[in-house]
């Protein structure tokens, strides 16, 4: 899902977002740490201008700025980490979480059905439940004398 050739993070084929074009941010982190959560800034802000990026393939960027539209601020894209107790595992888990953020906003849409014919058999049992609704109903009726 990531480690693209200059150590950026690979979206899928075709789409490699190069680390020059990641922004980071750290800032403590609150949870499991014990003092050293005071001390230390193991949460990490992972930003990606999405709108303005020249890696992102003009049909992708359209699919996934329409996708991500209630997430983007002026087009860049933040994700936050902060699971785990070191930077380095925080800075990680947020590369993957671009990487799947990206690639399901990315993706195609289902393919389009084409319409078919509806086939003898599911016209007669169509039919079929039909006429035996019927007969239910009928036997709701006052009985005849």
């Amino acid at each position: 899902m990531d480690g693209g050739a200059d150590g950026g993070v690979r979206v899928r084929r075709g789409f490699v977002v190069p680390e020059r074009e990641l922004r980071w941010r750290f800032s403590r982190a609150s949870g499991p740490g014990g003092q050293g959560v005071n001390t230390t800034d193991s949460r990490v802000e992972l930003s990606f201008d999405v709108a303005g990026s020249p890696s992102v393939p003009a049909d992708l960027r359209e699919r996934a700025l329409e996708r991500l539209r209630n997430r983007l601020a002026d087009g860049v894209l933040t994700i936050t980490a902060a699971e785990h107790r070191s930077q380095l595992r925080n800075r990680e888990a947020a590369r993957q979480r671009l990487a799947a953020v990206l690639g399901e906003a990315t993706a195609a849409g289902p393919r389009t059905r084409r319409p078919t014919r509806p086939t003898k058999g599911s016209k007669r049992r169509r039919l079929d439940a039909k006429t035996r609704r019927g007969d239910i109903k009928k036997l709701r009726g006052r009985p005849d004398e």
